[in-house]
C-alpha cells in the first residue's frame, strides 16, 4: 500500500500536470505511471527527478536496452520490486528478449553471490585492478 495517495490528473498541482504532459509527450502514451502520482505530491521533486532521468536515460555511449537492464540488476539488488517490473518492461519494449532475460538474471545472480563471498571474506583488491594502483 502506497504511503501517499497517487494523484490523479484532477488532483494534481499545474506544476504536476505539466510534468504528466511531458511524459506523455515524451514517451508518446496517455499512461502515466505511479511512481510519477506518488512524487506529484511534491512537484519540484516531480520536475528534478524527471529532469535528471531524461538526461540518464537518453540515448548516449550507452544504448538505452542496456541501460534499462542495468536499471533492472541495481533495482534488483536495491530490492525495489516497483522498478524490477517497470524497467523489465521498459527493456522488453527495447528489444530484451527472453533469452537476454535469462542471462541478465544469471549475470545478477552470480554477481550477488560473488559479492556477498568476497565481502564475508573481505578479499584485497588487486593492485592491478585499482583505478589508481599504489
Amino acid at each position: 500500500m502506497a504511503t501517499v495517495p497517487l494523484l490523479g490528473d484532477e488532483e494534481a498541482s499545474a506544476d504536476a500536470l505539466a510534468v504528466f504532459d511531458e511524459i506523455r509527450t515524451l514517451r508518446q502514451t496517455d499512461y502515466v505511471n505511479n511512481f510519477w502520482r506518488s512524487l506529484a505530491h511534491d512537484p519540484a521533486l516531480l520536475r528534478a527527478t524527471w529532469e535528471r532521468l531524461k538526461v540518464v536515460m537518453a540515448p548516449g555511449a550507452l544504448d538505452p536496452l542496456i541501460k534499462e537492464m542495468i536499471y533492472v540488476a541495481v533495482s534488483t539488488a536495491n530490492g525495489c520490486s516497483y522498478c524490477v517490473h517497470s524497467h523489465t518492461a521498459a527493456a522488453t519494449a527495447k528489444g530484451m528478449t527472453p533469452e537476454m532475460h535469462g542471462e541478465l538474471l544469471a549475470v545478477i545472480g552470480m554477481a550477488a553471490q560473488t559479492n556477498a563471498l568476497v565481502t564475508g571474506l573481505q578479499t584485497p583488491v588487486d593492485d592491478r585492478f585499482q583505478a589508481n594502483p599504489e
